[in-house]
């Protein structure tokens, strides 16, 4: 085995016990737009071309950086896991937690465009479905451990 790629090794483990758990301080309660899901995909490539040294100035493509590296993208999926095993274990708790994810509180709304919530973002990850129906699954444990983990494998 080239010396190159026991290198990669060694820098993987450390970016996966160092470096990851920082930046995904506090994931669950994200709310991913497509720029941030954008910013978190290029933080991911960098961290991958520095681990490989590859050079800015290089000219290749992500696909190309992937595919040398053996690797698929796996940060945004992550975080999605994460939310959603959060998301479960808020809403089988059924207390204060519920409340807040599901929105269901009084009084007034804020001005200008609503933000994103935290069930409409994984209503689109988990696939199609209503918000009521993502609810309903979470209450049976395996269903919505097979949901989460079918979502995690086909990385959408």
């Amino acid at each position: 085995m080239p010396l190159i790629y026991h290198l990669y090794d060694a820098r993987k483990r450390a970016l996966q016990c160092y470096i990851e758990p920082v930046l995904m301080y506090g994931c669950e309660a994200w709310t991913i737009s497509k720029q941030i899901q954008n910013k978190l995909e290029a933080t991911e490539m960098w961290f991958l071309r520095r681990m490989l040294r590859i050079p800015w100035t290089a000219k290749k493509t992500n696909e190309r950086v992937l595919n040398e590296a053996n690797k698929r993208r796996s940060l945004v999926r992550t975080i999605r896991k994460r939310q959603a095993t959060f998301l479960g274990q808020a809403m089988r708790r059924g207390k204060l937690e519920h409340l807040v994810t599901t929105g269901k509180f009084e009084g007034k709304r804020g001005r200008g465009r609503q933000r994103e919530r935290i069930m409409d973002a994984l209503a689109t990850w988990l696939g199609p479905g209503k918000v009521s129906d993502i609810l309903a699954a979470v209450k049976d444990r395996d269903l919505w451990r097979d949901m989460t983990a079918n979502a995690y494998k086909q990385g959408t």
